[in-house]
């Protein structure tokens, strides 16, 4: 499996999965689904992504979790393994056919009952969501110009310890580049911006995948 981050070389992700959780079937049944679409599987997490996913959920307790950008479901496979049974995690997406792949292994890892797929453009259907700050976790990987709109319509939803979390944001090391035309950079680079001089929270970049902004209210 190639590395989805470009700060790793194959052989140091190939050992950093060796110590990770292993995957299990229904996981890399999903991976390899995924895969098989060509291209567009660069849209999927990295495993290592998952297992992070996973481990955070668990350990905030989350019980109500809203997910961005959906693709084909492994990461809202993961976030809902971690929360457990009885939890709640709302997932926005635009594509009945990706997510199908994903409503697929859900039922087959036993966790479809946790997860509420809402299809259409994530900016019309978050308004639907609840405006009390009662979210444990949520995580953002979707179209990158909405990525805005995105967060400033989660952070006043969190609760006071819930965690937000942003996918590519190195846009693999070119936030460092001159944007020159290219609107996704740009708006990444506004974005990345944006979020470290928000005065309600508090943030870092971690430096796996494709860089994740880890995010939480200021105290």
């Amino acid at each position: 499996m190639s590395p989805k981050s470009f700060l790793l070389s194959e052989a140091l992700s190939d050992y950093l999965l060796d110590h990770a959780a292993p995957l299990d079937a229904v996981e890399r049944s999903l991976i390899e689904r995924t895969a098989a679409l060509g291209g567009v599987s660069g849209m999927q997490i990295a495993p290592e992504q998952g297992v992070f996913l996973r481990l955070l959920a668990q350990v905030l307790g989350a019980r109500r979790a809203v997910e961005v950008g959906t693709f084909t479901g492994y990461s809202a496979l993961q976030l809902a393994r971690g929360m457990g049974p009885g939890s709640s995690l709302t997932c926005f997406d635009v594509s009945a056919e990706w997510t199908a792949i994903g409503r697929e292994h859900w039922e087959r890892a036993g966790v479809s009952e946790r997860i509420a797929l809402v299809l259409g453009p994530a900016t019309e259907t978050l308004a639907g969501l609840e405006e009390d700050p009662s979210l444990d976790l949520v995580f953002i990987d979707a179209d990158k110009p909405g990525y805005l709109d995105y967060y400033e319509a989660l952070v006043p939803r969190l609760n006071p310890r819930g965690v937000l979390l942003v996918d590519n944001v190195l846009w693999s090391g070119r936030v460092l580049e001159p944007a020159d035309g290219d609107d996704h950079t740009a708006v990444i680079q506004a974005f990345n911006d944006h979020v470290a001089a928000d005065p309600r929270t508090e943030s870092t970049i971690l430096p796996i995948g494709d860089g994740l902004t880890f995010v939480t209210l200021r105290r």
